[in-house]
């Protein structure tokens, strides 16, 4: 395919950062505390970053594990502390007690973004009903893509959703790009692709030395040459 696929790496620190942009990322996810599945880093690894790499980063809004929004207060005051540091890409995302999206929680987050735009990540894989989440969140400024793996358990037992949702872009819902992240490998990519999705996320997988390890060039570029076959 002649379109470039994006290519979102996971990156904790500015070493990270350097390292993911050497090996071809387009767009970096900027988290910390692997062990909590990502939370918001600090304001001061988001200034390093931005001045390490100039390529697009996303900050995650998230305060704790899971997939409730707990404190919105302080979720909004981290965002307007981002957006004042520069940050004007986020990942975002939160569910309600049944599952569905928390639309007080987005909203407030969203309207705080003032038009920046952002990723709802894998909380999708955990609602109650994939369809009515998209169209519930359809009309929000700024949100232009899903982080999703199709499953909870990953691209593995996700993969039939995954294409599935992708043969119905462009319809009320599902107009946001989908980026396929959670369990994902390279044997996956020529499927997906093929499919006409063309945005992956990686974590591990650009990691060959565990979380402990920083990213490593040589493995983003082995997924940098994949999607670009």
């Amino acid at each position: 395919m002649s379109k470039r696929a994006v290519l979102e790496v996971i990156a904790l620190d500015a070493e990270d950062a350097v390292a993911a942009q050497a090996g071809g990322a387009d767009r970096l996810e900027l988290v910390t505390d692997m062990a909590a599945d990502g939370l918001t880093p600090a304001v001061e690894t988001f200034t390093a970053i931005r001045a390490a790499v100039d390529i697009s980063l996303r900050v995650m809004l998230r305060l704790t594990d899971g997939f409730a929004a707990d404190d919105v207060d302080a979720l909004v005051r981290v965002a307007g502390e981002m957006r004042a540091a520069g940050a004007d890409e986020f990942v975002l995302g939160f569910l309600d007690e049944h599952g569905g999206p928390d639309l007080a929680a987005v909203e407030r987050l969203v309207a705080e973004l003032d038009g920046c735009r952002w990723t709802f990540h894998r909380a999708i894989d955990r609602a109650a009903d994939r369809d009515a989440l998209r169209k519930q969140l359809a009309d929000l400024p700024g949100l232009d893509a899903y982080l999703t793996a199709g499953s909870a358990a990953g691209v593995d037992d996700g993969l039939p959703t995954l294409l599935a949702e992708a043969a119905r872009r462009g319809e009320p819902g599902y107009e946001p790009r989908i980026m396929v992240g959670g369990g994902l490998r390279l044997d996956h990519v020529a499927r997906l692709r093929t499919a006409g999705i063309d945005a992956f996320h990686i974590g591990g997988a650009a990691r060959p030395g565990g979380w402990t390890a920083p990213v490593s060039p040589e493995a983003v570029r082995e997924w940098r040459t994949a999607l670009d076959a």
